[in-house]
């Protein structure tokens, strides 16, 4: 989610972007092309399909790269951002994955 929300800020297309993630997950699933072959077979089976499938629109309008990063490893940025990612996910008044919430 944090991936596709700061890729919804951007107001011009064909940027050179840089994300920085602790998320093996997610580098390894664009850097290796797994999200690729989901796509092709309809994301079959796939949880967060309607995420990935947002994604990859986004994705295809920038140059982006992924760098992933050790995290709870002294990065103070990565301590900041799940910091933040904790603060939110216990708060209220959260929006609705209706994506997600709907199956």
């Amino acid at each position: 989610m944090a991936v596709l929300a700061a890729l919804k800020l951007l107001t011009r297309d064909g940027l050179d972007i840089t994300i920085y993630t602790d998320s093996a997950y997610i580098v390894n699933s664009v850097e290796k092309k797994w999200v690729f072959g989901w796509e092709k077979k309809g994301y079959s089976g796939k949880k967060n399909a309607d995420l990935w499938a947002e994604f990859l629109k986004l994705y295809r309008k920038h140059h982006i790269k992924f760098v992933w990063v050790k995290g709870h490893a002294s990065n103070k940025w990565n301590n900041r951002c799940d910091e933040l990612a904790t603060t939110a996910a216990d708060g209220k008044g959260l929006l609705e994955d209706v994506g997600y919430e709907g199956n």
